[in-house]
C-alpha cells in the first residue's frame, strides 16, 4: 500500500504561547488549557489522553485512556492491573501522557512516575461507574487472547447473572494509577510551522520553564 499525503497541510494561527503570559506553576497553565478544551463545542472528550509505556519486548506502546482526576498533583486513570499496560507499568513505572486538542491547535506532553492508588480510592471510583462498566471490568481479562466475540459476550452474561441484585465488588485486579509529573511540554500551533513549545521541568524548590525551538 502506498499513499501520497504531501498535500495534507494546515495553517496554525489560533493563539500564541508567550513567556510574559506564563505562570511559574505548570498546573496553572494546564488547568487553564483543560478548561478551554472541556468547554469547546468541537472537543468531545477533553480528558482523552495518550498513555505511552515501555513493554517487556522493549517497544514503547501508546493507547488512549481517560484522565479521571488531578488529585494532589497526580494525574489519575483506571485500568486492569494485569493488562498489557498494567504489566508494563509494573516493570517500568515511568510513562508519558499526551493530550491533543486539534480545535485549539494545542498539545500537552507530560512525563511522569507512576504509583498504584490505594484500594479505598480505587473502590470509590469503581462504585461511581455505571453498573455496566463495573460488570465489564469483571468480564474482560484485558489484553488476554479470547477465541471469539461470542465468548466475550458469554463472559459478560455470566457476570451479569452472578452479580444480579447485589452490589458489585471491586475486582482485585482492577484499580487506579497516579502519574506524578516531572515535566510538562506545552505546544501551541503557530503559522509557518514556527510553533510555540514551552517545557517545564521540575527542579529543587519548584519548576523552571524554557522555550524549545519548533
Amino acid at each position: 500500500m502506498q499513499s501520497d499525503l504531501h498535500h495534507l497541510r494546515k495553517s496554525y494561527d489560533k493563539d500564541a504561547l508567550l513567556e510574559e503570559n506564563l505562570d511559574d506553576d505548570p498546573y496553572v497553565l494546564f488547568d487553564h488549557w483543560f478548561e478551554m478544551a472541556k468547554n469547546h463545542p468541537d472537543i468531545e472528550e477533553a480528558n482523552a489522553m495518550g498513555l505511552a509505556t515501555l513493554g517487556a519486548d522493549g517497544f514503547p506502546k501508546n493507547r488512549i485512556v481517560l484522565l479521571k482526576a488531578i488529585d494532589e498533583k497526580e494525574f489519575l486513570f483506571y485500568t486492569n492491573y494485569t493488562s498489557e499496560k498494567g504489566e508494563a507499568i509494573q516493570q517500568h513505572p515511568k510513562v508519558s501522557l499526551h493530550f491533543f486538542w486539534p480545535a485549539l491547535e494545542r498539545q500537552v506532553t507530560i512525563k511522569g512516575k507512576v504509583t498504584q492508588l490505594s484500594k479505598e480510592k480505587s473502590a470509590a471510583y469503581f462504585h461511581s461507574r455505571p453498573r455496566g462498566s463495573q460488570i465489564g471490568a469483571w468480564s474482560s481479562e484485558q489484553s488476554s487472547e479470547i477465541v471469539s466475540r461470542q465468548a466475550l459476550e458469554e463472559r459478560l452474561t455470566y457476570y451479569e447473572q452472578k452479580f444480579e441484585g447485589q452490589e458489585i465488588p471491586l475486582p482485585d485486579f482492577w484499580g487506579g494509577y497516579g502519574v506524578q509529573p516531572v515535566s510538562f511540554e506545552f505546544w501551541q500551533g503557530r503559522p509557518n510551522r514556527m510553533h510555540d513549545r514551552i517545557l517545564y521541568e521540575q527542579e529543587q524548590g519548584g519548576w523552571k520553564f524554557k522555550r524549545l525551538q519548533p
